[in-house]
């Protein structure tokens, strides 16, 4: 019998893409065994705020962010939030990739702490079970104890120390060398004017100052 493939999804703003992001995605990669990470930017988000870059600027820094990554490392640009109209739902992003995808394949929904902790808030966050697995690492200081009461009810029936052979259905941890970098303190550095070397990818770094991003956060 031929293996289940593995297909890792890393959902967020990417406002901008960082070198965290793409630690999380080769960590994330690396202990599940993934063939394929699609880092996948939101459109619209329904939690947060206006993004400080347009879902159009976001995704294709977001492509950026992958020049001159190696093919063999796996790591590719899904983009269909950014062309679903209205707000971005995670739970219909893992609807139609069943749907193009199938059944059988395994989709292993990659989460920060931040993420796992409010995921109870998430739209219809319960039917993601069905659709994907979710594995959770510690992100920037945010604990990975004392989630919420309903967060962990699920963990207590779902908590596993590994992935099964099954598309969806577990939660599962996983660790990652700690990254020194948030997209919050990268925007602050970027509105003074800054060009943070080493906290995001040179061609996304260029990008942003070709096009003037995040510098009208300090009225400039």
């Amino acid at each position: 019998m031929a293996a289940r493939r593995r297909i890792g999804l890393v959902g967020g703003t990417f406002d901008p893409p960082h070198v965290g992001h793409l630690a999380l995605a080769r960590a994330a990669r690396d202990a599940w065994s993934l063939d394929e990470v699609r880092l996948v930017p939101t459109g619209r988000s329904w939690q947060k705020a206006d993004a400080g870059a347009s879902s159009a600027q976001r995704l294709a820094m977001t492509r950026l962010a992958l020049d001159g990554v190696d093919a063999s490392e796996r790591l590719v640009v899904d983009d269909r939030e950014v062309r679903r109209d209205g707000p971005t739902y995670t739970v219909e992003t893992l609807r139609e990739l069943r749907a193009e995808l199938g059944a059988e394949p395994m989709l292993v929904l990659v989460l920060g702490s931040d993420q796992l902790r409010n995921l109870h808030t998430w739209h219809r966050w319960r039917e993601l079970f069905g659709l994907a697995h979710l594995v959770a690492t510690q992100r920037e200081r945010v604990a990975l104890d004392d989630l919420p009461a309903e967060v962990e009810a699920e963990l207590a029936a779902r908590g596993a120390d590994a992935l099964p052979d099954a598309p969806a259905g577990t939660i599962a941890f996983f660790r990652m060398p700690p990254v020194a970098v948030s997209a919050t303190a990268l925007r602050a550095q970027l509105a003074r004017g800054e060009r943070p070397a080493g906290l995001s990818p040179p061609a996304v770094l260029d990008y942003i100052e070709t096009n003037g991003l995040y510098r009208r956060l300090q009225g400039t």
